[in-house]
């Protein structure tokens, strides 16, 4: 866990992410591939596969997630060939990540990395439809209202009792990772 945890918040799927001339974020699958620890490119593939039926089932055509394309990678003196590699979509590496091997600690990071970032984008899409302050203070003012809800469930769950107790299981929550 110590190189993980050490790589932050993210940071080690954020590392390898690239942003192509349109601003569009993707990933290499070869990239992705080492992060996850499997070294073999065929047996990523067979992940792959599964996260392409998978996007499929959900009704989008994996055309627009999985793109082929073909890299040049030296090979030593100075001499490069061509591999194969494959661009993904952040839709396409949270498919991946679902399907990858769960005995990897790297791949339960993931999970919850690509988790975390599609609410993030889902809060960000849908605060973006408010035209006036006063509509984004509202909904913003839910989305506390549901947290603190969520928290103390959460504090009940784990013992808290007293006043004391709480403010400090509140305020450890609020320095998780999860809330950077």
């Amino acid at each position: 866990m110590n190189q993980l945890s050490n790589a932050g918040h993210g940071s080690i799927f954020e590392s390898v992410k690239k942003v192509n001339d349109n601003g569009v974020q993707y990933w290499l699958a070869r990239d992705f591939q080492s992060i996850l620890q499997y070294s073999s490119w065929d047996k990523f593939l067979n992940v792959i596969e599964k996260a392409k039926e998978a996007c499929r089932n959900s009704g989008h055509n994996s055309e627009d997630h999985f793109s082929h394309v073909v890299k040049m990678v030296p090979i030593g003196s100075g001499a490069q060939r061509e591999t194969e590699d494959i661009k993904l979509s952040r839709y396409t590496c949270y498919l991946i990540i679902q399907n990858a091997d769960p005995a990897k600690e790297i791949v339960a990071l993931g999970q919850t990395y690509f988790a975390v970032q599609t609410r993030r984008q889902e809060l960000s899409d849908e605060f973006g439809k408010f035209e006036s302050d006063e509509e984004k203070r509202l909904f913003l003012r839910q989305q506390m209202k549901e947290h603190n809800r969520y928290l103390a469930s959460a504090a009940k769950e784990a013992g808290v009792v007293k006043p004391l107790d709480y403010a400090i299981f509140h305020a450890l929550a609020w320095d998780s990772p999860l809330f950077y």
